[in-house]
């Protein structure tokens, strides 16, 4: 059984928590919350933009602990589960590193390719494991598209369109700042970066065109790119890849995403959008190059199970010392090295070479 350490308490700690209380090779036996009420067990202000809210929760026989440091003293813990504010991934995964303690950490893994490079490094040096939780290849469709690319069934992935919008996200009121979330190309569109790197490998050059935000104040925010359409460019040229998204003003579509992958044999669609009075899908089909139309049966899920099986993952990786393609941190490193890529395209308005 492998023990772990939760550190954040938060939206994101809460569907973690529920995760490991499914699984059966993965224990939590501590976390880390500055709150006294949450160290209390007190978890019920949780709310999040999926999933159910917070509980209360059982802390009995948990290791309780309001710092970091603290945690990693603990030798029972072999994992530490970051699931902080992005600007704090990076430095809580170092230390935990630097302690003896395997990672797996919530995306992106850092602000900026260069501090993930240092952590990585670092990992490397210490023997221990980073294993990144980038769930949208566990999410249904996206699960399905990759195990269908992976069996050859209909050959080759040759290109592929994929989308991620929001509303403006005014619960987070540093999602613009470099330093803090990142904007829309680190915290949000790293998800498709992080897909087209998994499902297509590393492209060689980027060219995009996007809109900036410009929030006031402060003005030194008007750097990053709020909306943007990129081009991904292989070796391979028949690779057609390309993905748009970022924030669209108006909350009465709050979330979309979607994809059209293409490959030797067939092409699969699938479209996902939230709206303020309902939610819309245009189900996941395949259409085959004889103009069949196959509209695969997902398994059932709920807003947990993906998080149930990262974690699977997580531990079958700790166990053989293989870490599982989607939770592999070279690749969410790639991811957020695209976005950078994407932005410099933007603001010099030229291809960036990758």
């Amino acid at each position: 059984m492998i023990k772990v350490g939760l550190i954040g308490v938060g939206f994101m700690g809460w569907i973690h928590y529920l995760a490991y209380r499914r699984s059966s090779a993965a224990q939590l036996v501590g976390f880390v919350s500055r709150d006294p009420k949450k160290r209390r067990g007190d978890w019920r202000g949780i709310r999040g933009n999926f999933g159910p809210a917070g509980e209360m929760i059982d802390i009995s026989g948990m290791e309780v602990h309001d710092s970091l440091e603290a945690m990693l003293k603990n030798p029972a813990i072999d994992v530490v589960d970051i699931c902080l504010p992005p600007h704090l991934h990076a430095q809580a995964a170092l230390a935990a590193v630097q302690a003896g303690k395997h990672v797996f950490c919530e995306k992106p893994l850092a602000l900026s390719s260069a501090e993930a490079d240092r952590l990585l490094e670092a990992a490397e040096r210490y023997g221990r494991q980073v294993m990144v939780a980038q769930v949208l290849p566990y999410i249904g469709p996206f699960a399905y598209a990759l195990e269908l690319v992976q069996s050859g069934k209909y050959g080759q992935p040759i290109g592929g369109m994929f989308k991620r919008t929001i509303s403006n996200p005014d619960w987070i009121p540093d999602f613009f700042d470099p330093q803090r979330v990142g904007g829309p190309l680190i915290d949000l569109n790293v998800h498709d970066t992080h897909f087209i790197r998994l499902l297509f490998g590393k492209p060689r050059r980027v060219q995009a065109v996007g809109r900036m935000a410009v929030p006031s104040p402060p003005a030194s925010l008007q750097g990053c790119v709020k909306f943007a359409h990129a081009h991904y460019h292989f070796d391979d040229p028949r690779l057609v890849v390309a993905s748009t998204g970022g924030v669209l003003d108006g909350p009465g579509r709050p979330f979309t995403h979607g994809f059209e992958l293409q490959l030797e044999e067939a092409y699969l669609q699938f479209e996902f959008a939230a709206f303020a009075d309902a939610c819309e899908t245009m189900p996941l089909k395949i259409v085959t190059k004889a103009g069949e139309v196959i509209r695969p049966e997902l398994a059932v899920a709920d807003d947990v199970t993906a998080f149930e099986h990262e974690i699977a993952d997580m531990v079958q990786g700790i166990g053989n010392g293989v870490v599982a393609p989607r939770l592999d941190p070279v690749l969410a490193r790639d991811a957020i090295h695209l976005g950078e890529c994407i932005q410099r395209s933007v603001v010099e308005q030229r291809p960036i070479d990758v």
